[in-house]
């Protein structure tokens, strides 16, 4: 009997990988800021660095999942 599996593939696109870690180095580097035009505060959450990544490469048409609406 076949269980349900979700078909193989890749849940991100590489893209998205790429805009991540490019966050991630700014996040190291400490340019990396939370809000529009560098008015955010400088960004030292691992997470929310990643967070920025994935919303960067949403909105340039990379294979990102939708966010989870709450």
């Amino acid at each position: 009997m076949p269980t349900s599996k979700k078909s193989g593939g890749r849940k991100y696109g590489k893209a998205a990988a790429k805009r991540v870690a490019s966050a991630m180095k700014r996040r190291k580097k400490g340019t990396l800021s939370s809000g529009p035009g560098g008015k955010g505060g400088k960004v030292k959450s691992r997470k929310q660095a990643i967070a920025i990544g994935l919303s960067e490469a949403r909105k340039k048409g990379a294979k990102v999942p939708k966010k989870k609406s709450s």
